[in-house]
């Protein structure tokens, strides 16, 4: 079974420094229909003005990835942690017992863009801790480039959850075949061009599950980027 979540039905909360698309029932926002995808939690859609920025707060046992889009996001945290996250960089922010940190726009011209993930880890109490690796999206040109995982496999962002993110940027008429094994489900959010998936038309800023499915055929329609993840799903 395949369902669409289209981007205009998201979420939408604004003020005057942000402007965010919430996937999932986040903060104010609530759906009962749209509480997460398994273990996926929350996908926020964030576009925060020049200079601006969520100031220090906390959170515990989840397991949160940052995606850029456009720009840069500067990021602090309460374990000595100071980086700037561009296109292209995965950060993973294992809150787990307790962290603190901050997310600020780095530029005082443009605006950053990005998505806010939260997966749900596979125990809580973790020990808090910080990943950040660089997958440059031309390595996922035309396919699906493995970026975090919690199988251990080498060279991509360990999460702590029985799941697999995945990349892709499709050029146009480009496909690929994505098995699914049972009792797992697929989330796909397609960040800008168009896909179809198997005979499902996704848009930008479109989300995608699916259940009880075999297989899945990926078709871009014009050029599209895209994340795919592989969690696992009650029956």
């Amino acid at each position: 079974m395949i369902s669409l979540r289209p981007a205009a039905e998201r979420g939408h909360f604004r003020i005057d420094w942000l402007d965010s698309q919430h996937t999932f029932s986040f903060g104010h926002y609530h759906d009962p229909r749209f509480m997460g995808f398994g273990p996926l939690r929350v996908i926020n859609q964030d576009i925060v003005q020049p200079g601006k920025g969520f100031a220090r707060h906390g959170h515990q046992n989840m397991e949160i990835i940052s995606y850029v889009i456009h720009g840069g996001l500067a990021h602090q945290d309460s374990l000595g942690t100071g980086s700037v996250i561009r296109p292209g960089e995965i950060q993973r922010m294992r809150a787990g017992t307790g962290i603190e940190h901050s997310e600020f726009n780095a530029s005082q011209d443009e605006l950053v863009q990005f998505l806010q993930i939260w997966v749900q880890p596979d125990r809580l109490g973790l020990q808090p801790g910080y990943a950040q690796q660089d997958f440059p999206l031309e390595s996922r040109r035309n396919q699906l480039k493995l970026l975090a995982s919690g199988y251990g496999e080498e060279g991509v962002i360990e999460v702590r959850q029985n799941m697999r993110m995945f990349g892709g940027l499709f050029d146009a008429g480009h496909t690929a075949d994505y098995a699914v094994a049972d009792a797992r489900g697929i989330w796909i959010q397609l960040i800008r061009g168009t896909l179809q998936i198997n005979h499902t038309l996704m848009q930008a800023g479109d989300g995608l599950a699916a259940r009880h499915e075999s297989s899945l055929s990926i078709r871009a329609s014009q050029e599209a980027e895209f994340l795919l993840f592989d969690l696992p799903i009650a029956n």
